[in-house]
């Protein structure tokens, strides 16, 4: 059976507040955790009036609170905004709460416009030429200390929290590689160096304590309902959301609409079609057939399913749906 993850947003919808998202992400968690999803993973985003996961590390450990045996992480932390030690010292925290159930999966990215960058306190210009060096010296961290080492995380030294590499390019493919990590490439919304960065990273692989041979994740998003025109409908609030993004409008999740193509012009229309060409969207047959399609051409390790859904319970329908799909593909 392919292995599947989720990942969450915590979104915001329209005339919403942050406490209801984060109270949603962990009613999430939990029903992932009883359907089969092997991990729940939060993303650092910063200013955004319509995501919640900002403090990525609380509502980690808010939902492992909450939660009993599904590994709960990020994807990602954006390492460029902090400094390694700190993030060792909060996962070392959280490892040493819920042991066996964390995962640290690390992004170059800042997360945000360059303007809140600068009011995270971190340089854009060369935060992100740090990374290679920051998460070296972040595994040093959760490495057995030596003797007389002068600096350690506390908690984190000797917990081997297990990082990630996430990426949606082939840097971040070639760095796992030569570190020997796992990989997870954000397809859902960046597509194309899906296939090459695979390639390059499986190509590459160097095998570290960590991990033995190379182990590849990516994300699509999943949007399935009980009828196709359903799904549909509830696929416009996604849609809106990357269209307001690229008109410099972001902001919270907003309801679905009868017809996308009266609210996006055709050029809007056809770039957010391209961004976000690996979604399934439909009825179960329909997003069954995508999936294989997708694990097909991927022959990836483990699939993540994401999407923005504006209504809750539509949410928890659509992860029911495909993890009945996922229960029933074995990897080839």
């Amino acid at each position: 059976m392919i292995a599947y993850s989720m990942l969450d947003l915590a979104p915001i919808a329209e005339g919403a507040k942050a406490a209801d998202a984060l109270r949603n992400s962990l009613d999430l968690a939990r029903h992932a955790e009883n359907l089969g999803y092997k991990r729940f993973w939060l993303a650092e985003h910063h200013n955004m009036t319509g995501i919640a996961s900002a403090a990525t590390a609380v509502v980690i450990g808010y939902v492992a609170g909450g939660t009993k045996t599904i590994r709960v992480g990020s994807a990602g932390v954006m390492l460029p905004n902090h400094a390694p030690l700190v993030i060792a010292e909060q996962f070392g925290t959280l490892e040493s709460l819920y042991p066996g159930r964390i995962d640290l999966g690390l992004g170059r990215a800042p997360g945000t416009d360059m303007l809140t960058t600068r009011a995270l306190r971190r340089d854009p210009t060369t935060a992100a030429d740090q990374f290679p060096q920051d998460v070296v010296e972040l595994q040093i961290y959760f490495d057995d200390p030596d003797p007389g080492q002068k600096i350690r995380a506390v908690p984190g030294a000797g917990l081997k929290v297990p990082l990630w590499i996430l990426g949606s390019s082939l840097f971040g493919a070639q760095l796992a590689a030569h570190l020997g990590l796992p990989f997870a490439f954000a397809s859902h919304f960046a597509p194309d160096a899906l296939m090459q960065a695979i390639t390059i990273y499986r190509e590459r692989f160097q095998p570290s304590r960590q991990l033995d041979k190379p182990y590849v994740a990516a994300a699509a998003n999943i949007i399935a309902a009980d009828s196709d025109a359903e799904a549909r409908r509830i696929f416009t609030s996604l849609q809106q959301a990357f269209i307001r993004l690229r008109r410099g409008q972001p902001g919270q999740l907003p309801p679905p609409i009868d017809d996308i193509d009266s609210f996006a012009n055709p050029l809007e229309k056809s770039n957010v079609d391209h961004s976000l060409v690996y979604s399934f969207v439909g009825a179960r047959d329909k997003v069954k057939s995508g999936i294989e399609g997708f694990l097909e051409q991927t022959q990836i390790d483990e699939l993540i399913v994401t999407g923005h859904i504006f209504d809750h319970q539509a949410r928890l329908r659509s992860l029911e749906i495909a993890a009945d799909i996922l229960k029933g593909l074995v990897k080839s």
